[in-house]
């Protein structure tokens, strides 16, 4: 029996993890959240290899918070390769970065970004926009078929 869908969190900085966890918890996404710590393990959770061979116990996600900087590979290097993939070129990916330049949200959204977001410095904004994706990417929205 496949496990439900995770939210995999691609993000280097334990701090921004560990607050990400608790929000998410805090506004009631019971979803299991897998993390990846720098470009090449989102890269291998997605594409399926190594120790996350097994789709069973390592599903698709059905959303990706992909932050910017990361170690390895960049968040936009690892958009780029996830729209390059026959198999997750419809994955829903939402940048959560804390960058607010304009060429990175450019960037993003010309590599294939479902959604920006500027990570917050308050734990109270981080609420909110943890509510808002919990409303719009996993109750409103009908996301792709994942396999």
């Amino acid at each position: 029996m496949a496990h439900e869908h995770p939210i995999l969190l691609v993000e280097d900085n334990s701090d921004d993890v560990f607050f990400l966890r608790r929000a998410l918890k805090t506004k009631g996404i019971n979803a299991p959240v897998e993390v990846a710590s720098d470009g090449r393990a989102a890269m291998a959770y997605l594409g399926g290899s190594g120790k996350f061979a097994d789709r069973t116990k390592h599903p698709l996600p059905r959303l990706v918070l992909l932050d910017l900087q990361l170690p390895y590979f960049t968040g936009l290097q690892v958009l780029g390769w996830i729209r390059e993939q026959a198999a997750l070129k419809r994955l829903p990916v939402v940048i959560f970065s804390s960058s607010s330049q304009a060429r990175d949200i450019d960037s993003a959204y010309a590599l294939g970004a479902n959604s920006y977001l500027v990570k917050p410095t308050d734990v109270a904004e981080l609420g909110r926009i943890i509510e808002a994706i919990r409303i719009y990417w996993l109750e409103t929205n009908h996301g792709p078929t994942l396999t």
